[in-house]
C-alpha cells in the first residue's frame, strides 16, 4: 500500500493513484473489476449511473434490491454490467467521494501556488 495514493474507499471498492506513476488517471476497483479513468470519465460514469436508476428493480422484488437486474454502462461503451441497487448505491458512493476528493486535492493545489 505503500506505493498507492489512497483516494477514497468504501464497502465496496477502493479508488487510488500509483505513486510512482506520472498520470492522470485513477484506477477504480469495485467487485473484481479495475477501471483507468480520467476525471471526465468518472464524471461520465456518474451520468450512466444516475441513468441506471432510472431503470428501477422489478416489480414486487423478492431480494429487496439485492438482485442485480440493472444494467450499468461503464465509461466504455463495450462494457455494461449487471448490479443490484444496493451495489448501485456503493458504487455512486465511491464514484463521487473520488471525484469529490480530486477537486478538491485540485483546489488545494492550485490555492497553494498562490
Amino acid at each position: 500500500m505503500e506505493s498507492i495514493y489512497r483516494i477514497y474507499d468504501n464497502k465496496i471498492g477502493i479508488s487510488f493513484r500509483w505513486k510512482n506513476v506520472k498520470s492522470n488517471l485513477t484506477q477504480i476497483i469495485f467487485r473484481d473489476t479495475g477501471f483507468h479513468l480520467t476525471t471526465k470519465e468518472i464524471e461520465f460514469f456518474l451520468d450512466k449511473l444516475c441513468e441506471a436508476k432510472m431503470q428501477g428493480t422489478c416489480e414486487n422484488c423478492e431480494m429487496a434490491g439485492g438482485c442485480k437486474s440493472l444494467l450499468l454502462q461503464t465509461p466504455s461503451n463495450k462494457v455494461s454490467m449487471a448490479v443490484s441497487l444496493l451495489e448501485l448505491a456503493e458504487i455512486e458512493d465511491l464514484l463521487r467521494g473520488t471525484l469529490f476528493q480530486i477537486q478538491m486535492d485540485n483546489y488545494l493545489k492550485n490555492l497553494c501556488k498562490n
